[in-house]
């Protein structure tokens, strides 16, 4: 048998703990999409308008109240960069839209009816990437054309049909990603005709509505549940031809981290029932209208529901 000097053998150990080093890397890079909690820290997140900053709050405040560990991710983005962070597991929860859910991510077809949608991208959501849906509001955050009351009369606006028949008229502001969703406007198109507008402007969510009232845009992509619709006296035009499906909103959460911390599911649940249209454009409102922070709408709301104790 060959001699082997000390020099060998070092190498020989050196290229075994690379051998074991690669093992252990390939090992983390299958389990890169979140399979495992990580930090000991339920990370939070939320995409990047108002509704979903206070949402963000009303989970993390009630997961902290239930004395469990919480990061705050908030202001991520569109749908599909919050569902790549939830994937991935850089964060472990955030409020979702059923719609949304439906449309941009699983790529599904419109369905008008709430419990299908949710019972659809629920069963998917678990199939596909070993997410669970907890109980959504009653709240229906659905999109929206919103219109000044005067350019309504000018126009004579009631509907989606009736703007898509003067679109050229008319410059629409809201999110970038409205411009590329399928329930934005390629679905508009594809629903109410092939219109061309004056001009789309992309803008922050929070700029939207000022843009709007200084005449600096004609019509707002909003949500159902925007507080300035109802304080401005502002038209939300009717989707005559049902383009948007439902939108109610629940947390959706990584399995694994159910399993680590059981009390998420109860304490989240605890809250849908109390987030109604009424209540959501309120809350909204208080953030995007009166400048209050969202942190303390949300710790406020929690307190008059009964949800959270009051500050000592």
């Amino acid at each position: 048998m060959a001699n082997f000097s000390q020099t060998s053998w070092g190498r020989v150990v050196t290229l075994f703990a690379i051998a074991i080093l690669t093992c252990f890397t390939v090992v983390a890079c299958q389990l890169g999409s979140g399979d495992v909690p990580t930090d000991n820290v339920i990370r939070v997140g939320s995409k990047d308008f108002t509704e979903q900053l206070i949402l963000g709050e009303l989970y993390a405040q009630l997961l902290e109240a239930q004395e469990l560990p919480v990061e705050r991710k908030f202001n991520l983005g569109g749908a599909p960069i919050a569902h790549a962070g939830l994937v991935k597991g850089e964060i472990d929860l955030y409020p979702e839209y059923t719609g949304t859910a439906l449309l941009t991510i699983l790529k599904e077809p419109n369905n008008p009816n709430p419990q299908q949608v949710y019972t659809t991208v629920a069963q998917a959501y678990e199939q596909k990437h070993n997410l669970v849906w907890l109980n959504p509001a009653p709240m229906n955050n659905s999109q929206a054309l919103v219109v000044t009351t005067a350019t309504a009369k000018k126009y004579d606006l009631k509907t989606i049909s009736d703007f898509a028949r003067q679109a050229s008229k008319f410059r629409m502001i809201g999110p970038p990603e409205f411009e590329a969703r399928e329930d934005g406007l390629p679905g508009l198109k594809s629903v109410y005709g092939d219109f061309k507008l004056k001009a789309y402007l992309a803008t922050d969510p929070g700029l939207r509505y000022q843009a709007l009232t200084s005449d600096q845009a004609d019509i707002v992509v909003g949500f159902a549940t925007d507080g300035e619709i109802s304080a401005l006296d502002l038209v939300a035009l009717e989707d005559d031809r049902g383009l948007f499906p439902p939108y109610q909103v629940a947390p959706v959460v990584r399995q694994p981290v159910l399993e680590t911390y059981k009390a998420i599911k109860g304490t989240l649940n605890a809250l849908a029932p109390k987030l109604t249209d009424e209540t959501m454009r309120r809350l909204n409102y208080e953030v995007s209208g009166e400048g209050q922070e969202p942190q303390a709408v949300a710790e406020r709301f929690l307190q008059e529901t009964g949800l959270l104790k009051p500050s000592a």
